[in-house]
């Protein structure tokens, strides 16, 4: 993945969306995590919400 991912200023995430995420499995969640950021950013939103986490599971598989 792009390296300058480390100089972006972090997103925030929902309640909603957190509780999505740890509903994937532990060993999955950190790459799970940084593509869902990728998408947030590419709608260009500041803000994790349950949708972005839904669409990237279907994207993405399970």
């Amino acid at each position: 993945m792009n390296q300058s991912n480390q100089f972006l200023s972090p997103l925030k995430w929902t309640p909603q969306a957190q509780a999505k995420l740890k509903n994937i499995p532990f060993f999955a969640r950190p790459q799970a995590r940084q593509r869902i950021e990728e998408m947030a950013r590419s709608a260009e939103s500041d803000l994790v919400t349950e949708e972005i986490v839904e669409k990237a599971r279907q994207q993405f598989g399970n």
